[in-house]
């Protein structure tokens, strides 16, 4: 980690610098400053110290870089592991960079490709359409007259990354070693997440290959659209794909102003992000209004595929269930399904606060539940009872939230509860369908005849091993040591107690004898001996005193 020192140091400046030195103690990351050459200095504070932490962590990963923002991104889903104030701040952050002037992006690419980008278009606008921390883009003309968007990786982004990650990957190894309370919310598998989702983020084609597949997945609705790809001129630093027509979805009132029905286009948008949710189990994952454009006709177009969730079947039923148990009042059932997936055991006051959530649920109109807060207050439960969700769940929920504001933004009445109750009983049915229960059947025989036709070579396997003496069993019980020690006290103070009661009765019979006097010294070992039983009952009240307390 020599190499990445002087970064270390130039992050901790920063902290120090927004009033956040104290994070890197919390962390456990002193020592790892020091290292870096970084001493910690509370006056070196001198920027946005007036601000509220949140808004200064916020500033704070914004001048760290591209790393830390797309970070920052992906910790503004986890509601279970930061207060609410923290993931209001940091879903503000956005990829607010200057643009690369367009020469160097084309040294990268024409490097790659062997000749000149310009070569294979009329035109490229050298001025950007928009400029992230990853890539910027820029709109360029076909020969057929067609437009499209070359989206260009900016150059050595990918050095830079992965020795933030290397520096990140460390500095989360030094904080579980040094702190008990941050390996409880699992920070390396935080990483571990962000690191997956920002070398995909990093390679353009695959975003291409997201889009394409959710276009496929809607090629029979006609009202929802996927930019095409062109993949004779698409790789890992560039894509280019049609451009996005119509009205931003950031423009309502534009919106308004071309006749289009927001009611509609709210309904259709939630509608195909159910879809992808619940039924393809492969979804856009950060649906904010800077990703859809609105064309007339009220059809909607999704942009933007480099940061997808996916869930499991399994996790797909899961959740079902979840809101099911929700709507049928059943808390023991929701308890079960979060205590699951944070891998935690039986937790009667979870149960209790869940039970007092339906409770509260159920006594609202449904127009007038909002699901963003109700999703927000679950995720508080879990988060007050110590437990942490599964990545892919905190992305399912964040999206799930978004879509919610966005809906609300379109259509103040929009419900999205009623929205998803058409989704939630399609599934139930199809689950508990015949043609599905013989498909688990027949999968759980095929699982059980696979077992037994295994089961006599695993018997074979095990008598060899008994037979060469390589089979073991061992049995253990938990704190077995601790409490063998606590009776092989207890047997030492006891043995200890009898001695010193036979020393004090043998001196005090010595020291009362009456009749004739006692040989020279015997006297002054009867005291000595007297007094040494004394000494040792104090102490050994006392060691039971101190044994009481431990």
């Amino acid at each position: 980690m020599q190499r990445d020192l002087g970064r270390l140091a130039q992050l901790a400046t920063i902290l120090i610098r927004h009033g956040l030195g104290d994070l890197i103690g919390r962390l456990g990351l002193t020592g790892a400053a020091r290292k870096a050459g970084r001493v910690l200095k509370p006056s070196d504070a001198v920027a946005s110290v007036d601000l509220a932490p949140p808004q200064r962590l916020r500033m704070a990963l914004e001048e760290m870089g591209p790393t830390f923002v797309k970070l920052g991104q992906i910790l503004s889903t986890r509601a279970d592991l930061l207060p609410s104030a923290y993931i209001a701040e940091l879903e503000k952050l956005r990829d607010r960079v200057p643009p690369v002037p367009f020469a160097a992006l084309l040294e990268e690419v024409d490097a790659e490709r062997g000749h000149p980008l310009i070569d294979d278009f009329v035109e490229i606008d050298p001025i950007p359409l928009g400029a992230g921390s990853i890539a910027q883009v820029h709109r360029a003309r076909l020969e057929n007259g067609g437009e499209v968007v070359l989206k260009i990786r900016r150059p050595g982004i990918r050095a830079k990354i992965e020795a933030d990650l290397r520096l990140l990957d460390w500095l989360v190894d030094i904080a579980m070693a040094e702190s008990a309370e941050i390996r409880r919310f699992r920070p390396d598998d935080v990483v571990a997440e962000f690191a997956r989702s920002i070398r995909t983020e990093l390679d353009l084609a695959n975003e291409c290959r997201n889009a394409e597949r959710i276009a496929e997945n809607f090629r029979d609705c006609v009202h929802i659209h996927v930019p095409r790809v062109h993949w004779q001129w698409t790789s890992e630093i560039m894509s280019v794909q049609d451009v996005a027509a119509g009205t931003p979805g950031t423009d309502l009132e534009a919106a308004r102003r071309a006749g289009l029905d927001l009611r509609r286009i709210a309904a259709r948008g939630a509608d195909a992000m159910l879809q992808m949710m619940l039924k393809d189990r492969f979804f856009h994952a950060d649906p904010h209004p800077g990703n859809v454009f609105y064309l007339p006709g009220d059809e909607i177009v999704f942009i933007d595929f480099g940061m997808v969730g996916h869930l499991s079947r399994r996790r797909r039923d899961e959740l079902v269930d979840l809101l099911t148990g929700i709507v049928d009042r059943r808390p023991e059932a929701v308890t079960s399904i979060l205590l699951d997936w944070a891998d935690a055991g039986a937790n009667p006051g979870l149960e209790n606060r869940i039970d007092g959530f339906i409770d509260r649920v159920h006594g609202m109109p449904l127009k007038s539940l909002n699901l963003s807060a109700l999703v927000l207050d679950l995720v508080a439960l879990v988060r007050a009872h110590d437990l942490v969700l599964p990545p892919d769940l905190t992305m399912l929920l964040k999206a799930f939230t978004t879509l919610d504001g966005m809906g609300r933004e379109l259509d103040p009445e929009f419900d999205m509860v009623a929205a998803a109750q058409p989704f939630l009983r399609r599934l139930m049915l199809e689950r508990f369908s015949p043609a599905q229960l013989a498909h688990s059947a027949r999968g759980h025989l095929l699982a059980g005849a696979g077992l037994m036709g295994r089961l006599p070579e695993d018997l074979r396997r095990l008598l060899i091993d008994a037979q060469q003496g390589k089979l073991s069993f061992g049995i253990e019980v938990r704190k077995l040591d601790h409490l063998m020690d606590r009776f092989d006290r207890t047997i030492t103070r006891v043995t200890l107690g009898i001695l010193i009661a036979a020393l004090i009765m043998g001196s005090s019979i010595v020291m009362t004898v009456v009749g004739g006097e006692l040989p020279v010294g015997l006297g002054f070992f009867a005291m000595a001996g007297f007094s040494g039983a004394v000494a040792g009952g104090l102490w050994l009240v006392w060691s039971i005193l101190r044994g009481r307390k431990d």
